[in-house]
Order: structure tokens, then sequence, then C-alpha cells
């Protein structure tokens, strides 16, 4: 891509807008920042640009007043912004960051994309990689944006990219040779119109594949691209927890392939940190891609054995007096929220253990599908946030809910009703914005609040356990 000289438009800051802005100068484009909000952030960010010869505007409402050659946009800013909205009615050629990092890439690419495990597998792919001589970095929606890495791509075999529907949304000629498709399930329904738009935009990801190239795709979400008429024109290879014609699958804890010359088992889950049906299909993506690769067998078991989950994901916080605190702030949508309850340990006879801690801001989902797993795995569900009253609402046919006004509140109650043997889960089902800086702070909370309930029982013995309660029960509306 030719940049020197061109007039450029950064929409939206942030991590990618700064990174993008900064790429755009290396390159020689004249380059305009604006960012609709205006705060202490992005002052300081604004401040850094100016240095470097950026024009900054922030409080922007509408696009400043002349011709420009290129509009790059970051992820979080959707199409419907004025100032998007605007630039590309008037005919300028709009890109995303994820786009313009990619074009002044020198390396091959592998991304990896899904409603849910997208940041597991990207970090196990990198890992299994890196384990293997392979050059590559995580980038993309994984925290690290793709144009603050370009430089190095010199000097790497593969990016290893994560990449999220926003991202893909102003894709031009992005082409991975590798790209892995986890899963399709609801989610950002307050960006989408339809679930068919989302899943447009996550089939993006196979668009400017060619024939030699491959797709690793769950069979699940297969079918969903097929039913929409989504082309995939690269190669194929299948995995899944539930369909056992895949070309990878799980059968009753093991990993199975029956790839022609890489048939039979490949791994057991029980050696693993990774647990429940959803990470065995992470597990199987990271495997098929090391397969495509001619990576060995045995060093990529090795390294996936020794792989421990990164914060906020079913993390397990703390065990006081036999009941456990798990951390899965990471989850901010129903199906993730599935995943983790059917991850948890069960209790006796299989009867609900679980005190699921949810609520948040609302993504437009509808929360009655999860209703069954509800019945078999959750005692009770304390619920914060916006949307606890529309959670309320959908849950209160399946479990006993509770509305309470902090997450601290949330995990107090729980640890009150609590007894040995019980799980208290925080698994949101949304998004942190309405109370967290992002779903990491969350966690954080999560954590500082179990911390603060230890620390009260180890200063003041007197105060109930869940060993010394009689019912470990209390009450909790319908």
């Amino acid at each position: 891509m030719r940049l020197d000289g061109k007039e450029v438009l950064v929409i939206g800051l942030g991590m990618s807008g700064m990174a993008a802005s900064q790429l755009l100068v290396r390159s020689g484009a004249k380059v305009t920042a604006v960012d609709s909000a205006n705060n202490e952030p992005l002052q300081s960010q604004a401040n850094q640009l100016r240095a470097i010869g950026v024009a900054v505007e922030l409080g922007a409402s509408i696009a400043p007043p002349r011709r420009f050659d290129l509009a790059v946009v970051s992820p979080g800013v959707p199409p419907a912004n004025p100032i998007f909205s605007h630039i590309k009615a008037e005919g300028v050629p709009v890109i995303g960051e994820f786009e313009l990092g990619a074009q002044n890439s020198f390396c091959l690419n592998i991304a990896i994309t899904g409603t849910n495990g997208k940041t597991t597998t990207t970090e196990l792919v990198e890992r299994v990689l890196t384990d293997n001589q392979v050059r590559t970095i995580a980038a993309g929606n994984i925290g690290v944006p793709l144009c603050s890495v370009v430089e190095k791509t010199r000097e790497l075999d593969f990016l290893t990219l994560e990449a999220s529907s926003f991202q893909l949304e102003t894709i031009k000629f992005f082409r991975p040779a590798i790209a892995v498709l986890l899963n399709i399930t609801p989610d950002h329904l307050d960006r989408y119109a339809h679930m068919s738009e989302y899943i447009a935009a996550k089939g993006r990801v196979f668009e400017n594949q060619q024939a030699f190239d491959w797709a690793i795709i769950q069979s699940e979400a297969l079918t969903l691209l097929r039913a929409r008429q989504i082309n995939i024109p690269s190669k194929i290879a299948t995995f899944s927890a539930r369909d056992k014609t895949a070309d990878l699958y799980l059968d009753r804890g093991l990993l199975v392939s029956r790839i022609d010359g890489w048939a039979g088992p490949l791994l057991d889950m029980d050696d693993c940190s990774l647990r429940g049906p959803h990470n065995a299909e992470n597990l199987m993506a990271t495997l098929a891609v090391g397969r495509i690769l001619r990576l060995p067998l045995e060093r990529m078991v090795t390294t996936l054995k020794t792989y421990v989950p990164a914060p906020h994901r079913c993390e397990e916080v703390a065990d006081i007096d036999g009941v456990l605190f798990v951390n899965d702030s990471k989850a901010t949508n129903v199906d993730a929220v599935e995943k983790a309850l059917l991850s948890m340990t069960r209790g006796q006879e299989a009867a609900p253990n679980v005190w699921l801690i949810a609520g948040g801001k609302d993504k437009g989902f509808d929360f009655h599908d999860i209703g069954p797993v509800l019945t078999q795995r959750v005692k009770g569900a304390f619920l914060i946030g916006e949307t606890r009253e529309k959670i309320r609402a959908a849950w209160s046919l399946f479990t006993r809910c509770t509305t309470v006004d902090s997450l601290t509140d949330a995990v107090h109650c729980a640890a009150q009703a609590a007894r040995a043997g019980d799980v208290v889960l925080l698994s949101p089902a949304c998004s942190s914005f309405d109370q967290f800086r992002n779903y990491q702070h969350r966690g954080e909370v999560f954590r500082a609040a179990v911390a603060s309930l230890r620390q009260k029982i180890v200063k003041n013995p007197s105060v109930q356990t869940p060993k010394s309660r009689q019912n470990g029960s209390v009450e909790l509306s319908m």
C-alpha cells in the first residue's frame, strides 16, 4: 500500500487508532485522527500523536471539512457512526486498522475467529509454533494491534492473528494462509440487526483465500455458512466436540483424528489444564493448524499439556472451606456461560451446585435459551448491572434469582448461600462497560471481593463458613 503523501483520516483512537496513526506517519502519510469521546486517556494519546505530526480532534461529531484519500477505522467504531457514514458517502475508501496492518506486513497469516475461544486458541497456536521453532507472534484482537507489529513481520514466518467480527467487517484484501473458525453463536446483537449479518462478518475470514489455502472450521459453524451460501474457496478441515463425523472429534475425553495418515487418538483431555468440550475444540483447531504445517504431534502434545489458561477464563481464584470461586469474566455472551457451567465440577448425585453471578451491559441477547442448563447446574443466580431485571425475567423460570447492586455484593451473597461442594461462578453473559473499564477490571474486582472474604474469615473465625452453616442457603427472590 502506497501511503507517502496521502491524506488519511483515522476514525477512533484507543489502541487500534493509535497504532494505525503511528504506522501511517512512519509510512509518510499526512494523518488526521478523530474520536467522538474526549477523556483523560484519549487526551494523553492525542498529545503523543500531535508530537509526531498528527492532527487530532477529540469530541468530534462530524468529519473534518477536507478531502481525504483514505480512511482507517478502529474496530470499535460501528458503521452507523456519523463520521464513518459521512466519509463513505463521500466516496472515500475505508479500511480497518486490521486491514492496514495486514497490507503492510511481510509474512503469511494464520487467522483465528469465532464467537468464543479466540484468545485461548490464538495463544495455543502461538505457543505450539514457537515451541517448534516457527517464528511467530500473536496480534490482532488479542490486545496487540496488528499495525503495531508490522516492522517485526520481516523476521517472522507467520503472524498468528485473533480476528474479531468487527475487524473482519472492514477487510479488503486480507488473506490468511490458514483461517480458523471456532464457532458461531449469538453475540454483538447490539451492533448487528440480524444474526445473518454476524454470520456473514465471521465468514469474511475466508473470502480472499485461494484453493491452496486452508480453512479449519467447526462442523456446526460450517453448516451455518453453507446455509447462507457463503463460499469457502480453500481446502477444508473440520472439527467438533459433538459431531463424530468431523475430521477431528471428541470421544470420551480423547481428541481423535480420522485424517488420512494421521488417524487415531491425538490427545487425552485429562492430561491438560483446559477442561470442557469448548476447550476440546480449541485444542483440536490448534492441532489441525500444526498438522497443516507438518509439526510433530509429540511436540505439539507436550506444549498443549503444559498450557495454563489466561486469567478471567474459568480461572479458579480460591477454595474457601470447600467452596470453589471461579472467575470467568471473559464470558460476555450466553453461549460462553453455558460452556462454563458445563465445565464446572458437578455436585453430589449430579445435583445443581453452582451459584452464578451474571449481568452487565446489554448486547441484545435473548437469555431464555440457556434455561435447561440453568435447571441442571445452577442453585441460584445473583444478577448485577444494567441487564439484571431482563435476565431475572428470563431465568426465574429455571432457577432462583436475586438482583444485587454490585459485584462485591454478589460475591458476598453467593458466599453466604454456598456450602461445601458448591461453586461460585462469575460468568456474566454481558459486556462489562456499564460498571467496569473492561472484562479484566471486572475479573479483578471479583478476585478482590473473594480475597476480602477470605481475609474476614482469617481475622474473625466466628464468621460463618460453608462447613459451619447448617442449611447453607439464603432467601432468594423468584
